[in-house]
């Protein structure tokens, strides 16, 4: 009897070993089709390196922790997420690729001003490319959240962010219905621009459902199409939202709030109306696409419609 028990106990424990041992042993691939073609990825990548600041956003948001980001304009929001330890991998526009050689990273992500960088990556180590289409923002948020929780195996926490996103992006537009037109300004240097349908906040258009002020625009990568305070009282916009890129770019606060203090813009509707809301820059101007950066953005829009 006392054999019989040890040899049973000993089949159990190999068992449970052979069971235990079955995940890291036959770690499946993954295959992930992204903006630049598709990448395999072998079982749940554990060393993580980002080229951009609204994967790191997303990631921070599923709870996966980053090995390595970009040096320069990191979002203050985002402070929280970058560890003590981080690898510093370059700028966005010029990686440090001898650093990430070196890392012996699992997946490097590259988006937007990184993409670039996805020719020279992909011979490194795997790398993924999460760009986002700027006329489709929410829909390229949610695809990359999808995405991101199936590479990390966070598809239950994936799927309740976007509920989370789909919530608010209906909030903003039932407090949207009826508020008239609406004008993105960004403010540079002392100079005015306004941001369309194709610009990097073109969700208040496309997904929020205000209509613009203006039949076209064309959009710039930094400042916006040109415009002067003469003509925005011509257009005369119900709602001003407004981008300070100083501020997003530079520890220069406030100077959106001086330049549009001006005696022409302050007879616009939106002035006389008080309905001007001035967004997060850095989640406008720098993460653009990233869970955080977009659900802190509708906030302020949900609250600056609802006062």
């Amino acid at each position: 009897m006392t054999t019989l028990f040890r040899t049973s106990s000993l089949a159990a424990a190999l068992i449970a070993g052979t069971m235990a041992l079955t995940p890291a042993a036959f770690a499946q691939d993954k295959v992930i089709t992204h903006a630049q073609g598709e990448t395999t990825i072998s079982g749940v990548p554990a060393k993580v390196l980002v080229q951009d600041w609204a994967t790191l956003d997303n990631l921070a948001a599923l709870g996966v922790p980053v090995a390595g980001v970009p040096s320069s304009n990191a979002p203050g929001y985002l402070a929280d997420a970058i560890l003590a330890d981080v690898l510093p991998l370059g700028s966005l526009f010029e990686p440090d690729f001898e650093g990430i050689a070196a890392s012996e990273a699992d997946v490097y992500f590259v988006s937007g001003r990184s993409a670039a960088a996805y020719e020279t990556g992909k011979d490194i180590l795997p790398t993924i490319d999460l760009s986002v289409n700027n006329t489709e923002i929410i829909d390229g948020l949610k695809d990359n959240l999808t995405k991101l929780g199936e590479i990390f195996d966070k598809q239950d926490k994936a799927a309740e962010l976007i509920a989370n996103v789909d919530a608010k992006v209906a909030d903003a537009k039932a407090a949207a219905e009826g508020k008239g037109t609406a004008l993105v300004l960004v403010t540079n240097a002392g100079k005015l621009g306004v941001y369309g349908p194709d610009s990097r906040v073109s969700w208040v258009y496309n997904e929020v459902g205000m209509p613009s002020a203006l039949d076209s625009v064309k959009d710039g990568d930094h400042g916006g199409d040109a415009v002067t305070f003469e003509f925005l009282l011509e257009v005369n916009p119900d709602w001003v939202f407004v981008v300070d890129r100083d501020a997003g770019t530079t520890e220069n606060t406030g100077a959106a709030q001086a330049l549009l203090d001006n005696e022409l813009f302050n007879q616009t509707t939106a002035a006389k109306e008080g309905q001007i809301v001035y967004l997060d820059a850095q989640a406008a101007y720098i993460t653009m696409n990233g869970y955080q950066a977009v659900t802190l953005l509708l906030d302020q829009v949900i609250a600056g419609l609802q006062k």
